[in-house]
This record gives structure tokens, sequence and C-alpha cells, in this order.
């Protein structure tokens, strides 16, 4: 599976933006999928994940209310909404695939998942 991330860009504090993640090739609707994210000087982080059934999702609390992650298995994408952003939110946001895990697996840590995508910039200006 190769996953193509987009929809990144400027946005001002208390906008909001989609990103999307498509994926390529057959394997996706049995995949559980996430959103990390690295900002300059900083270690990759986990932002939010959905389980490849979709009934399941698990968020990292610095985005929880704020963020939401979501799947269409019929168009082989993977969303996160963002909303009330902050400064802070800016990152390089990449999309990241797990197989072979639970139905209602979502999972936070990356070791989990072993295909990511080339990642969007996201900046959020004042």
């Amino acid at each position: 599976v190769q996953l193509q991330a987009s929809g990144g860009g400027l946005v001002q504090p208390g906008g909001s933006m989609r990103l999307s993640c498509l994926a390529s090739g057959s394997t996706f609707s049995r995949d559980a999928m996430a959103w990390f994210r690295q900002a300059p000087g900083k270690e990759r982080e986990f932002v939010a994940a959905v389980s490849w059934s979709g009934g399941s999702t698990s968020y990292a609390d610095s985005v929880k209310g704020r963020f939401t992650i979501a799947r269409d298995n019929a168009k082989n994408t993977l969303y996160l909404l963002m909303s009330r952003l902050r400064p802070e939110d800016t990152a390089v946001y990449y999309c990241a695939a797990a197989n072979g895990l639970g139905f209602l697996s979502a999972p936070s840590d990356s070791y989990e998942y072993h295909n990511w995508g080339q990642g969007t910039q996201v900046t959020v200006y004042s």
C-alpha cells in the first residue's frame, strides 16, 4: 500500500483544515490507520488512529475535541478533520497504516505501523 497525504497549508489560529490520505493497494480496508505529526526540532508524535473496521478511534490528549479521524473504505481514503487550530499544531503530518490488527485496534505506538506516507505541512500562524 502506498500512502499519499494532502490538504496541508497555511491557516490562522482558530481555523479549520482537512487532511486526506489516499491509499493505493488492496489492503486499506483491513489496515488500521493513523495520523502522526512532527514539529521542527521535536520527536514525531501520535495524533489520532482509527481501526480498520472504523469502530474504534483514539486521540492524543492535545487534540481531543478538536480533531476527528475518519475513513472511507470505498474511496481508500483516510481523513483528519482539524478545527480550532493552534500554533502548536504546526507540523508535518504523516498518515500511516498497520496491517494484521484486531477489528477494534487503533494503536498510538508508531512501531505498530509498517507503512508511512510522505507527509503534508500544516502551518498555523498568527
